[in-house]
């Protein structure tokens, strides 16, 4: 079905504004609330699109047959010359859009980002006690558990005009602390499909880290996913984060273990 303004709610969790000091998902669960419209379509407060309450599509319609929509993301630097940070971030950024896109297009979706979601109003709030208030984050996560969990209708839409535009950090310590916090989330997952993706992940890149010859055959399978997703991406960045990737996401993962408080 074709649902527009007048039958979708935008919803933009601010901190600090919208949460009363109890985090986003509490904020996610007033605006939702409040709502009253079928639909509500998320995303964060510094996504670079403006949207303004009007849908950015043709006619002002977006069309939605499931019961979750998981948009896509572009991340883009607003230097002219990003610096090498931002440019693994984007990279890495592409490469997780597209795994993003290909398993939700199979039915066995492993990742969204609240950044950019649709969902039925109605199915939002019966997921809501799904969603671990005691984890700061993860609302968009948990919540795709949630759905799968209760055989409910998920897509993923790949238009450009419904992309949202994010940005990489421009700071290690913003960028350590963002990846480690996404890590600690990791033993509350309990879908078979993101725990077995996980694992083809972690697996692969720790034989990368025992025998780097093995890089010659991930290489060019991920390095089609990034540039399927974004063709900005340069050939250097893309095997640099490769060669990289296998150390950078054990420290993640050790350190969001390890860690008390996100």
């Amino acid at each position: 079905m074709d649902i527009n303004s007048n039958n979708i709610s935008i919803i933009i969790p601010q901190r600090g504004i919208n949460d009363e000091g109890k985090g986003k998902k509490y904020a996610l669960y007033r605006l939702i609330s409040a709502a009253q419209t079928e639909y509500v379509w998320m995303m964060d407060d510094d996504v670079a699109f403006a949207v303004n309450g009007k849908l950015k599509s043709e006619n002002g319609k977006v069309n939605v047959d499931s019961d979750l929509l998981i948009l896509t993301l572009r991340m883009k630097s607003e230097r002219e010359k990003p610096s090498l940070l931002e440019r693994l971030q984007i990279a890495e950024y592409a490469a997780i859009q597209q795994l993003t896109i290909e398993t939700a297009k199979r039915g066995h979706a492993v990742m969204c980002s609240g950044a950019n979601l649709i969902a039925k109003r109605d199915r939002w709030l019966e997921s809501y006690p799904d969603l671990h208030p005691e984890i700061p984050s993860g609302d968009d996560m948990f919540l795709l558990e949630s759905f799968k969990r209760r055989g409910l209708n998920i897509a993923v839409s790949e238009s450009e005009e419904l992309t949202a535009i994010v940005r990489p950090h421009t700071e290690w310590r913003a960028f350590w602390k963002q990846r480690m916090r996404w890590a600690g989330k990791a033993p509350k997952y309990t879908d078979k499909d993101i725990l077995c993706c996980g694992a083809i992940v972690l697996i692969a890149n720790v034989i990368q880290v025992l025998c780097p010859v093995v890089l010659l055959v991930k290489f060019p399978i991920e390095y089609h996913l990034i540039k399927k997703r974004d063709k900005s991406v340069g050939f250097g960045t893309a095997l640099l984060l490769e060669v990289v990737y296998p150390f950078y996401m054990l420290i993640c993962l050790i350190g969001g273990l390890f860690r008390r408080r996100w």
